[in-house]
């Protein structure tokens, strides 16, 4: 039986957090790298939004929300039980008012934002991850699991906006968490280079 295709983009926090899960679960796919100012017509016929990741099953179902593509693969296969460790509303409040944010921080010019406004608003989410973490060293517990692989790639993207920034806030908890998933074999491992997908590639 054919493998599901992936199409995704690197640094995308969202194709990010699906990867981890497809990684952790040890569901095989065929992943094709796309550039966001080049997006193919495959991709597109499949999900007209024009966003990644968009998984495509043997079956030609099309699944094109990232955290339905995690919950599709654990639901599957969960070897390390991430399912147990989940957060519907944390993980809404980072999909919804933090990543408003981060793209008003990010990229001002694009928003017509003002960036310092915003950076102080995630920074209010930040500190709330932080507390949670002086509870238990992962955001639902002892270990990683959905809320963390959810929400790690665009607390990442926000300290990479500014690194000396963020360096300096009082977030030391929430800093080590970042450090450590960043440095974890699973995270390296699907941040990997491949060339750009092309059409017969």
């Amino acid at each position: 039986m054919a493998d599901p295709i992936l199409y995704s983009f690197r640094r995308c926090p969202y194709a990010m957090r699906a990867r981890l899960a497809l990684l952790v679960s040890g569901t095989a796919c065929e992943l094709r790298e796309v550039k966001l100012s080049a997006k193919p017509a495959e991709m597109l016929e499949a999900s007209p939004k024009g966003t990644v990741p968009v998984m495509i099953l043997p079956d030609g179902t099309v699944i094109d929300q990232s955290l339905d593509i995690m919950r599709w693969a654990l639901e599957r296969n969960d070897p390390e039980h991430w399912l147990a460790r989940d957060d519907a509303a944390l993980i809404a409040a980072n999909d919804g008012p933090f990543k408003h944010d981060l793209d008003r921080y990010k990229y001002p010019e694009r928003h017509g934002s003002d960036a310092a406004a915003h950076r102080e608003s995630g920074l209010a989410f930040l500190r709330e991850l932080d507390a949670r973490l002086g509870e238990s060293h992962q955001l639902c517990g002892a270990t990683h699991g959905m809320a963390d692989a959810a929400i790690m790639p665009f607390v990442r993207q926000f300290a990479a906006t500014d690194p000396d920034w963020f360096a300096e806030q009082s977030l030391a908890r929430l800093q080590g968490w970042l450090t450590d998933h960043l440095a974890s074999p699973l995270f390296r491992a699907i941040m990997f280079r491949i060339p750009l997908w092309q059409h017969g590639s």
